[in-house]
């Protein structure tokens, strides 16, 4: 986490070509000294890192297409941001928000915030879990650290309008809390892990 920057390396050798502070203002007009980087992808549609600064609550989306003048697009999430994952198109990164008990959902294509999703407990998605609910279509899945609950949020504002970045479905885990949950192509069902169980 520290220092407060984030470097854009070369990928063949990882020599630094550009260092850049996150130091900044919160999403609350506060400034912030130290900010730790939490989470990086890549977007599917932009040669484009998508960076999210912990304590600030915000998104960067910067554009490394020219190296010596940097674009950045900067949304305002919520706090404190952490990690996340894509929805199933890859066009979607929802990133858990643990302070604010929130999933900020960041549109690549768009380069646009498309939600701010209310979830439980200090959500803890890891990558988050997708898969097609019977009733709901396309949902992302995250467990919470600070309850035992695991929200479904749809995912498909084409097909399933009504539903599309909402939690459309709350399921009841083990107790305690939980870190990591997933899905595979060849399995019917959710895993989601119980590491604070008592």
């Amino acid at each position: 986490y520290w220092p407060p920057q984030y470097v854009i390396m070369e990928g063949d050798n990882l020599k630094p070509l550009k260092i850049v502070s996150t130091r900044g203002m919160t999403v609350d007009g506060d400034y912030h000294p130290e900010p730790r980087v939490a989470s990086i992808v890549a977007s599917h549609f932009h040669p484009e890192f998508v960076i999210n600064a912990k304590e600030t609550g915000k998104i960067m989306m910067v554009n490394y297409e020219d190296i010596n003048n940097l674009k950045t697009t900067t949304l305002d999430g919520a706090k404190f941001l952490h990690d996340g994952g894509f929805d199933s198109t890859g066009r979607y990164f929802l990133v858990a928000a643990n302070a604010s008990n929130k999933i900020a959902v960041v549109d690549t294509k768009e380069d646009k915030m498309a939600a701010i999703v209310n979830v439980g407990k200090t959500p803890h998605p890891g990558r988050g879990a997708n898969f097609v609910h019977p009733k709901f279509g396309p949902v992302w899945a995250t467990g919470h650290l600070g309850d035992d609950s695991i929200s479904l949020i749809g995912t498909d504002p084409v097909k399933h309008k009504a539903q599309a970045w909402k939690v459309v479905a709350t399921l009841k885990g083990q107790g305690g809390g939980s870190l990591f949950i997933k899905t595979h192509p060849k399995s019917k069902n959710l895993w989601v892990d119980t590491a604070l169980n008592p």
